[in-house]
């Protein structure tokens, strides 16, 4: 923090530029449009990758049958429309016309269906379609057809997901890439092409305008309606310090800077050259995720004396402004329906460390993983990290880029071996808006989240929700839901906040939502 304040009266003032980057001439700069994103893009296949840094990138890129839009209702995208049999066994889904992929091959049924099924294989959610699954058709290059077994009340949303990992259509080519192998290209059907001969991990990507692509009719609204681009050029300035990302804004070198430090906020927003809003109204929920596979966490006692010392008002205040984070006892978002908080247990570190000793895990070994460059993460682990040791653990924290950790969280094995015991990360709440897309408390074991939980109650909870056959059912189920979980401790959440975005004030049609929408932006 020291660091960051000494940055803070420099990096404003100074007129040194942020990069090493070829200088524009104005005419180039001003049909280019220049983003600081929250991380470095080091994985670019999207189903791969549950990173919403490459969910953004996704969206850049691909398109999907269906989207959201500011309330997460699901809207059709690339679908023109659908119909549903009267028994709800049968899906019949119309493409749009004139959709091409970025290769010029127009989109066919058959691409939409390939890139389902490996979506299926990656996305807990799409798990759950795929097991009542009994056919996918293609009648004709323009129609696809989903054959079910039981009615699937939320194949729509399932269809729109806008977090997580979205179901992106990619070529058929690409589609039958083994699912846990990245695509060897970047082909989709988006509004930005993205330029290959330019990608540089890690500090550089850029994107050429999809001239062909062709836009809904509607307004673009979250995810949803239609995509237009005003501008030819796309580029990603990876940016890990926050008050240099802050200074590039200032001075007109960048137009949008996804993610300012909280601390920075006052001082952008005294510049009537820039303005800021809130990213997403909805909120994102800070998360201390366990791993449950290896001692001391895979003792639900171990995990509840940890979550019950996490203070929230710390975390939220590391990452957030005044006014801009409240708690949240909850394993859902806060401000949506039917969402149960909890009460906080008192802040007891002498009981908690009897239960630890309890349980046999006084002085065990912990490894912290946390990310040095994404400013609404960075500040939570080492929080945590402090509260561990004040537990009795002894705590490895290992601080790396974002890029790294998201390697690292790969690791199944135990904390001696290169493995790891704790990370921090935030959920945008649309991705954990209910119990199929939450993550977070799926308890699926191996094919679970990261930290890979077993958690059959939960799991029979959520089937109980998905298939209930009336309101009352699906509110009785979601409170069971999240009782279920609670109990099981998969995460530690360490509050709700929302983050402002910063942006040059030239720059209008900024769109709110889980991920930056880089469409429907101009330059007045």
């Amino acid at each position: 923090m020291h660091r960051r304040s000494l940055l803070k009266g420099t990096a404003l003032v100074a007129g040194t530029s942020f990069s090493g980057s070829p200088t524009l001439a104005q005419p180039a700069r001003s049909r280019t449009l220049r983003f600081v994103p929250q991380a470095a893009l080091t994985a670019l296949d999207p189903i791969v990758q549950n990173a919403t840094i490459s969910t953004t990138h996704g969206f850049c890129v691909f398109d999907t049958l269906y989207a959201t839009d500011a309330r997460l209702i699901p809207r059709p995208q690339m679908a023109a429309g659908h119909e549903v049999s009267a028994d709800g066994m049968l899906w019949t889904i119309r493409l749009r016309e004139g959709l091409h992929f970025h290769d010029g091959t127009p989109v066919l049924s058959r691409d939409c269906v390939y890139s389902l099924k490996r979506w299926c294989a990656r996305d807990l959610f799409g798990a759950m379609l795929a097991r009542v699954v009994a056919e996918w058709g293609t009648p004709d290059d323009r129609t696809l057809t989903i054959r079910l077994t039981r009615a699937f009340p939320a194949l729509l949303y399932a269809l729109a997901k806008p977090a997580g990992i979205p179901p992106f259509i990619m070529p058929e080519r690409l589609a039958r890439t083994d699912p846990a192998r990245p695509v060897p290209e970047m082909i989709g059907s988006g509004p930005w092409k993205f330029v290959a001969s330019e990608f540089n991990p890690g500090s550089f990507v850029a994107y050429a305008r999809n001239e062909a692509y062709r836009p809904r009719d509607e307004p673009a609204e979250g995810a949803s309606g239609g995509k237009r681009v005003h501008f030819d050029r796309l580029e990603w300035h990876i940016i890990p310090d926050g008050a240099t990302a802050g200074a590039a804004l200032q001075r007109g070198e960048v137009d949008w800077v996804e993610y300012p430090l909280p601390d920075l906020l006052p001082v952008l927003e005294r510049d009537r050259n820039l303005r800021t809003q809130v990213y997403d109204p909805v909120g994102f929920l800070g998360v201390v995720r366990f791993n449950h596979l290896h001692p001391p966490f895979d003792n639900v006692e171990v995990r509840r004396a940890v979550r019950d010392c996490i203070s929230q008002p710390d975390h939220m205040a590391a990452v957030a402004a005044p006014g801009d984070w409240r708690e949240c006892h909850a394993l859902f978002p806060c401000t949506l329906a039917g969402v149960t908080e909890f009460p906080a247990a008192p802040r007891d570190f002498a009981r908690a460390r009897a239960a630890i000793r309890a349980a046999g895990a006084e002085g065990a070994k912990v490894v912290v993983i946390n990310p040095t460059d994404f400013a609404a993460v960075a500040p939570q682990g080492r929080l945590a990290a402090d509260v561990l040791r004040q537990l009795g653990f002894q705590v490895d924290l290992q601080e790396m880029d974002w890029a790294a950790l998201l390697s690292r969280r790969n690791s199944r094995e135990d904390a001696n071996r290169g493995g790891w015991s704790i990370y921090p990360t935030n959920f945008p709440a649309a991705s954990i808006a209910n119990p199929a897309v939450n993550s977070g408390i799926r308890g699926d074991g191996p094919t679970a989240w990261f930290g890979w939980p077993t958690d059959p109650a939960t799991e029979a909870s959520i089937e109980r929700w998905l298939y209930a056959p009336d309101a009352a059912a699906q509110a009785q189920a979601f409170a069971e839901v999240q009782r279920s979980a609670w109990e099981h401790v998969g995460f530690a959440p360490s509050g709700l906040f929302v983050l402002k975005t910063g942006f040059r004030a030239d720059l209008s049609g900024v769109l709110q939502g889980p991920n930056p929408y880089l469409w429907n932006l101009r330059r007045a």
